[in-house]
Parts: C-alpha cells; structure tokens; sequence
C-alpha cells in the first residue's frame, strides 16, 4: 500500500510504501494509544486515591490523640475540681470549729464584748495595684479559697493571743495569794500583839495559826517555787515558798514536810501535814506572809477571795 504525506508549508508531497505487516503494526499502534491513556490515568486514579487514604488516616492518628489529651485534660480538671470542692469544705468546717472553740474561750474567760470578735471576717487593706500582668482571673472556687485561708489564718492569731491572754491569766490566778493555808481547821490566833502562850506577856505574833487534827493537810495557798524545807528554831518543821513579785509564804510546825527546795507547787498544793514540832502548844499551822522581806498581817490575803 502507498501513503502520500503532503507539506503545506513547501506544498511538496512525500510518499512512501507499507506492506501488509507494516500497515498491520501501524493500525495496531493507532488503536493502542488511547488504550494506553486509559490504562494510564487509571493507574493514576488508584495511586492518587491511595494517597489520599494514607493522608486521611495520619489525619485521624491526629484526631484521635487530641481527643485523648481532651479527654484527660477534662478528667484533670474534673478531678482538681472535686479536690478543690473538698478542700474548700474542709476549710469552711474548720473555720466553723475555730470559731466555736474561740466563743468557749471567751466566755469561759469572760471577756469583754468586741474585745475579740471570730464571727467578723478578718480586716483587710492596703493600696491598689492592678495585676496587669495577669492573664487571667482565677476561678470563683479558687478566690474562695485564699479567703478561707487567710480567715483561718487570722482565728489562729486570735486563738493565740486569747491562749496567751489566758495562760497569763491564770498564772497570775495561781501566783494571787488567797485563802486559808489549811484544808479543815480553825484560826486559833491572829497576827500582831498578844500574850505569850508560854511566858504569858505581851509579844508580838509574826503571822496567824490554824489549829486542827494532827496529821491534817496543810496547803499552798498560791503556786510558788519551795525555797526552803527543813527545821527552823521556833517553827519545828516548816516549809517557805517564793510567789514571786516579793511576796513569800511560811507554813510552820509540821508533823512532816511533803515537798523540797526547788519543787513547783500550785495553789491548794499539799505541802505538809499538821503537826506540833518547834515552840507549840498543840497541833496547828503558824503561816506568815512576806512582802518585800516583811511580814506583813496575812488576814487581808486570807479572807480576799480567790481569782
């Protein structure tokens, strides 16, 4: 077969010839193109959607993990939420305790009304200064919170100084001289002039005496530390405690003495039993006060009633 190729630029034409085999391989060729462009974009198509199947699943890999980090952050929050919610529980019983032991001690103290007061929120002040660098307020639960803690914080200084207040309080109570140096007994001779009871003239009487039973106890009348516990000429057995502020007691003729230099006694502590040893007639206690080295009439600290 002869084909015939025509130039219309030169307008020559060129021929050439095929023979069956020839013209068979260039027909096959023709029809074998558009196969070959299907068969192409087809490949194409399936290499382009696998590719958007792996883009696709790396994007739910992405997915799914920041839905766990959602998910534990919430359960996070969650949890310091109940965490925060039962402190702030605790913090309101514990303020509620404090105010209640506070109310105790001022009644059991008798204090005077507005002295302190635990049912008013502590006073706060101090200049204003924004907090600009702040990004955020923080929650509601969180504020109450640091209130809470800084009302705890000021019961605790109330309490304190009021347990202060109250242990001086009682100090001073325990070192008040007042009251009879015998828990049973009588007073059988008072302080200042009178006869004698064994030369019969006038002499002068340095304390009082409480007669009583043998054997009985005789007692502190105020807490003190035993600076002297023996024998002494004229007293017999006695016993002499320092009360501090100058004023020293004397408790004399004991049947024996309980205690020893340097013991702390408190008030109403036995220190001795009711005797008749040293210059005595018959069992009793003579007691002495001392003020500033001098005795002084103990009547007044006898019959004052105690704090």
């Amino acid at each position: 077969m002869k084909f015939i190729i025509v130039d219309n630029h030169s307008g020559k034409n060129r021929s050439f010839s095929a023979n069956g085999l020839a013209l068979g391989f260039i027909i096959t060729g023709l029809m074998g193109i558009p196969l070959f462009i299907g068969i192409a974009s087809y490949f194409y198509g399936l290499g382009e959607a696998g590719l958007n199947d792996q883009l696709v699943g790396k994007w739910r890999e992405v997915l799914y993990a920041q839905q766990n980090e959602v998910a534990e952050a919430k359960a996070d929050a969650q949890s310091r939420l109940e965490a925060g919610a039962t402190r702030l529980a605790n913090l309101q019983a514990r303020i509620v305790r404090l105010d209640a032991l506070g109310d105790r001690l001022i009644s059991v103290a008798k204090l005077g009304e507005g002295e302190f007061d635990f049912s008013q929120p502590p006073a706060l002040g101090g200049p204003l200064k924004e907090a600009k660098d702040l990004d955020s307020a923080p929650p509601d639960y969180i504020k109450r919170l640091g209130q809470l803690s800084e009302e705890i914080d000021s019961r605790e200084q109330q309490l304190f100084i009021l347990e202060t207040l109250l242990v001086s309080r009682k100090i001073q109570n325990e070192l008040f001289i007042a009251g009879r140096p015998v828990e049973k007994g009588w007073m059988s001779s008072r302080f200042g002039a009178r006869n004698d009871p064994f030369t019969g003239k006038r002499a002068w009487h340095t304390g009082v005496d409480f007669a009583g039973k043998e054997g009985s106890n005789v007692i502190a009348v105020a807490a003190g530390v035993v600076v002297y516990s023996g024998s002494r000429s004229g007293f017999g057995k006695v016993v002499e405690i320092n009360h501090g502020s100058g004023f020293t007691t004397l408790y004399g003729h004991h049947k024996k003495n309980l205690v020893n230099v340097g013991d702390i006694v408190k008030k109403g502590h036995v220190v001795g039993l009711m005797g008749s040893s040293g210059r005595s007639t018959g069992p009793h206690v003579h007691f002495e006060v001392y003020k500033n080295g001098r005795t002084v009439d103990p009547s007044s600290y006898i019959h004052r009633a105690s704090r």
